[in-house]
């Protein structure tokens, strides 16, 4: 898996202070994508093991009060991302007490295969729809047109 940007600090993707890490690889192309940089596979920077590990230390790191993980792109139930997304997804539910787990992708919850469900089993809110233009909506939070959904999945709060 590659990855476009990753933000240690970020307060735009999800509530409170997060990290955030947006992958590459995405198929749903939608006209008027923000981040179109991260539509290819090989865009960005590979993902390797220090990556993880630095994405663990910075959740757990208690100089900063971060919330949770938040995870975009691109597409991170990209099939090519999945492997690398759950091993994360795991990694952060076992090391990183008390952090939620947002995820944006365009597949509907109606679309997601086995595989990708195993890591929406595992995260707190998902955001799910393509982007559509001709929905856009300035003043929805959290997402950028009216077709797509949050689904809070935890009972937690968020």
């Amino acid at each position: 898996m590659n990855y476009h940007n990753y933000y240690p600090v970020d307060i735009v993707n999800g509530p409170g202070t997060r990290a955030s890490l947006f992958v590459s690889g995405c198929i749903h192309q939608c006209r008027g994508c923000y981040n179109q940089s991260t539509w290819r596979l090989d865009a960005g920077h590979f993902f390797s093991q220090e990556m993880e590990d630095q994405i663990i230390n910075d959740l757990n790191d208690t100089r900063i009060k971060r919330r949770g993980l938040s995870l975009s792109g691109g597409d991170p139930l990209h099939p090519n991302n999945v492997p690398d997304i759950l091993k994360l997804v795991k990694r952060v539910r076992s090391e990183c007490i008390g952090k939620d787990i947002w995820l944006w992708t365009g597949y509907t919850f109606a679309e997601l295969t086995e595989q990708q469900q195993e890591i929406v089993d595992l995260i707190d809110v998902l955001v799910d729809g393509k982007y559509e233009e001709a929905k856009r909506d300035p003043s929805l939070v959290w997402r950028g047109s009216e077709n797509q959904v949050i689904h809070y999945l935890t009972k937690k709060e968020v």
